[in-house]
Order: C-alpha cells, then sequence, then structure tokens
C-alpha cells in the first residue's frame, strides 16, 4: 500500500490540500478561499482534509504564514492569516486521529524543493516564496535551519530602515516592497491599469517599455538586497525562488545583476510551483528513508588500497568489504586454481560485496576495497545501481607505475595459489599507467607513496559525498 500523508497550504488568498504519495506524487486536491477570520479558516481546513482523507494517509502537515515554533507545534504569529490564538494541531488530531505537523509555510515549500524539486540532491539552500506576502526558509548540512526556534523569516529581512511600515512591526522589510501585495501597489503607482500582471510587465520590458522596467526595478531590486545579504551571511549553494510570483521574480532579477566578484550564487525557480506548499507540508510528516551510502576505495592491485581501506574503517567503525577477504577462503579451499578461474572468483566476490550492500539497512555506511577495474564498467554499474545506494564516493589510490609493480613483485611470493605472480608485475605496470578512477560519484585522488591524512579523507566525504554526516572529530 502507497505510503501517502496530506499536505495543508494556508495563504493569504488560497488554502490548498493534497493527499501525497512518499515520492512527492500529488494523489488528491482539494482548495478554498482563504479568509482573515482565523476561526473560519481553521474550519475550512478541516473541510478540505476531511474531502481527500482515506485510509493510506499516516499524517498532516500544514503550513501556516508567520512564525511556527515547529517543537512545540504552536504558532506564535501570523501576517495575512494568523492562527496564533488557536490550537490547530490538537483540533486537525482530534478529529482525523493522525499526527500533525505545523510549520512555517516557507519551510514546508523547502522541504518538497529539496525532496524532489530545483534544490534536490543539495545540502545548503536558501528559499524565498512570492505571493501575497513573502516567506522563506534556509536549507543548512540537509535540515531546515531554526536558529533559536523561528529562523528563516526571510521576508522580513530589513532593505530599508525608513521604508513603509510591516505586519511584523518594523519598517522597510522587503515584504513591504518585493511581494506580490506591493506588486499591486507598485503598478498602482506607475498609474497603470489595475489588471496588469507580472507577465505584461515582462512582455513591456522586452519591448522596451520604460515604464514596466521602472515597475519590476522597483519591485525585484529589494529582493536582490536582501538575496545578497543572506549570501555574504550564510552562502547557500543555490536561492531558489518560488511561489505564486516565483518565476516572475527570477525574470524580473534578470535585469538586476550581482556585480560583487566576492559574492557568486545561483538563482533558480521552484520547480513545483504552487505545489510546493502542499508537497513539502505532507513530506515533512513522511520522514525521507536513510540514504545508504558506499565508499570505493579504488586502484590496481598493490596501489595501496588496502591500507587506506582499514584505517578508513577503524577511524569510521563502517564496515569493510574487501574483494580479498571474500575471495581467499575460497583460494584456499579449492586446489589448482588458475588465473581465469580467480579472475572468476573475483567476480563472484564482487557480486557477493554488493549483495551484502544491497540486504543491509538503510543508513548503513559501507567502505569496499577492489579493483573495480578489473570488470567491464557495465557489470560494475548494475551492480551499483541494484545495491540502493544513494550516495557514492571514491578514494583512487595512485602511485608511479613503477612503484606499483615493484611492490607486487616483493609481495606475490606470500599470495596464495591463483594469483599471478611476479611475472605479472610487468603487465602491472602498463596497467597502472592508463588505469583511471571508476566515477561514479565524486573522486578524491590519494597518493599512497606519501603519509596518508586520513583527516583530508574525512573531510572530503563530509564536505563533498556525504554532507550532513560527520565523520571526523
Amino acid at each position: 500500500m502507497t505510503r501517502t500523508a496530506i499536505g495543508v497550504d494556508i495563504g493569504g488568498t488560497n488554502i490548498r490540500a493534497a493527499r501525497v504519495a512518499v515520492d512527492g506524487r500529488i494523489l488528491a486536491r482539494a482548495r478554498s478561499e482563504s479568509s482573515s477570520n482565523p476561526e473560519q479558516v481553521l474550519s475550512r481546513v478541516e473541510s478540505l482534509i476531511a474531502e481527500i482523507d482515506d485510509p493510506t494517509v499516516e499524517g498532516i502537515g500544514i503550513g501556516v504564514p508567520g512564525q511556527v515554533d515547529f517543537a512545540a507545534r504552536c504558532v506564535l504569529s501570523g501576517g495575512y492569516v494568523d492562527l496564533s490564538g488557536l490550537p490547530v494541531c490538537e483540533r486537525i488530531e482530534t478529529r482525523f486521529g493522525r499526527k500533525v505537523v505545523i510549520d512555517n509555510d516557507g519551510s514546508m515549500a523547502l522541504v518538497a524543493e529539496a525532496r524532489c524539486g530545483a534544490a534536490a540532491g543539495k545540502h545548503h539552500v536558501a528559499m524565498l516564496t512570492i505571493g501575497t506576502g513573502i516567506g522563506g526558509a534556509v536549507l543548512a548540512d540537509g535540515a531546515i535551519f531554526r536558529g533559536s526556534g523561528v529562523a528563516g523569516q526571510l521576508g522580513h529581512i530589513v532593505v530599508d530602515p525608513s521604508g513603509l511600515p510591516c505586519k511584523c512591526g518594523r519598517r522597510g522589510c522587503v515584504e513591504t516592497q518585493s511581494s506580490g501585495t506591493s506588486l499591486r501597489r507598485h503598478i498602482q503607482d506607475a498609474g497603470l491599469p489595475s489588471s496588469t500582471t507580472a507577465a505584461d510587465l515582462l512582455a513591456g520590458r522586452a519591448a522596451g517599455d520604460a515604464v514596466a522596467t521602472q515597475v519590476l526595478r522597483a519591485w525585484a531590486s529589494p529582493l536582490r538586497a536582501a538575496i545578497n545579504g543572506l549570501a555574504a551571511a550564510i552562502a547557500p549553494e543555490m536561492f531558489v525562488i518560488g511561489g505564486g510570483l516565483g518565476n516572475a521574480m527570477v525574470s524580473a532579477l534578470a535585469d538586476d545583476v550581482e556585480t560583487s566578484p566576492w559574492f557568486t550564487y545561483a538563482i533558480v525557480g521552484a520547480t513545483l510551483g504552487d505545489d510546493a506548499g502542499v508537497i513539502g507540508a505532507a513530506l515533512a510528516t513522511l520522514p525521507q528513508p536513510l540514504p545508504k551510502r558506499l565508499v570505493m576505495v579504488n586502484g590496481v592491485p598493490a596501489s595501496g588500497k588496502s591500507s587506506i581501506a582499514a584505517t578508513l574503517a577503524r577511524e569510521t567503525g563502517w564496515p569493510l568489504l574487501s574483494l580479498d577477504t571474500i575471495k581467499d577462503p575460497f583460494l584456499e579451499e579449492i586446489d589448482g586454481v588458475d588465473r581465469p578461474f580467480n579472475r572468476k572468483l573475483g567476480r563472484a566476490s564482487l557480486k557477493a560485496m554488493f549483495a551484502i550492500l544491497r540486504d543491509a539497512p538503510a543508513g548503513t555506511t559501507v567502505i569496499m576495497d577492489a579493483w573495480f577495474g578489473f570488470q567491464p564498467r557495465e557489470f560494475v554499474q548494475e551492480l551499483l545501481e541494484n545495491s540502493g545506494v544513494s550516495e557514492v564516493a571514491e578514494i583512487w589510490c595512485s602511485a608511479p607505475p613503477e612503484t606499483i609493480g615493484a611492490r607486487y613483485a616483493s609481495r606475490a611470493s606470500n599470495r596464495l595459489p591463483g594469483h599471478p605472480g611476479a611475472e605479472y608485475a610487468p603487465e602491472l605496470v602498463a596497467l597502472a599507467a592508463r588505469a583511471e578512477p571508476f566515477g561514479y560519484g565524486p573522486v578524491l585522488t590519494v597518493d599512497t607513496t606519501g603519509h596518508l591524512d586520513i583527516q583530508a579523507v574525512q573531510k572530503f566525504l563530509e564536505r563533498n559525498s556525504f554532507p550532513g554526516q560527520k565523520i571526523s572529530n
């Protein structure tokens, strides 16, 4: 049975609800107008949930404008819709008998974009949603950043201390200049018809209309200032602009370019549109399964990979699967193994290692020590893709080919029958000269002729491959 949850997005204009599958697919929808009356809003939310509820629903998530104490499940303050005086979670739980999660609407939208939208795979993201007001949220190390409790009120970054009063009590918040409500005011102040839309303004700018250009600049420039400040403070991988006017704002910002050489960032439009709020609210009650991770310690024979793999396993506590550890007991028990049969045992051992990984529980990180290039890439890639691994990193063990050949020759007499002898060294030197990393994920090349800086390896895994997983002390 498909796991689902219901997500509700309460806005100043509309209230949306959807039944959502764990992969982010919307299975059913419901919608009504919003209201400035909190009690009326909550009653409409209950009606929408009842309309799309079914036995597969495990939880209910609600995104609201304003400040929310996520841990206490309490609305602290609101903007255009203020539910701070109502026991929202208690009422919904009592009526529907499901767990309820409540959070700021910007946080819910970012959950959706990070799980299955524009920021999928990213771990450091800032999002601003442009609607009746401006919502916002920050993703840090793959989790919503809350600070002391209510961080992420990005619509209330002050861009003009002497500007218009805001509902939060300050003056000149970016919400007072760059929201949908503000756009209507800019249009009115410019003497344009009240029916003028953002699309009309963008078309006018493209045609060289000075008034349309000025209105868009007045609307977008304050948001650019807020983004510039955020870029300096938190340096996200990207900014996602969402909400009903998100794509229009991205287009408007294209005419207001960041010029500082110190700060570079990408601005992308949200890909889930108005659905981000309901999808994120639903997914917030359906936690994403823990990722299964693989560290491929790769290199030709005698490249030094076994020492690196063993050190990394000792430092991290992660289980280590070695090709020779699996294969050698068979070489000890089977007589007359030649080189072709040894390769067949190696292929079977590689399949066994990936089968162990496939059957490992979610959240497992495994180190594999092997020369992955001894089999066709398509064979290894199929094993990877069937193993359930979602994050892969590779440590490529490197040394001069002649050094690798000399290492192998010096150890050949100690290896079990079935392995090539010292006569294999020249062939190995040629192999080492042309061998390359597998390259399925980020690659760190380690020179195994020098001192192993295991902390550098751990930092590489933290920063490039496994963000959010603390590895080193």
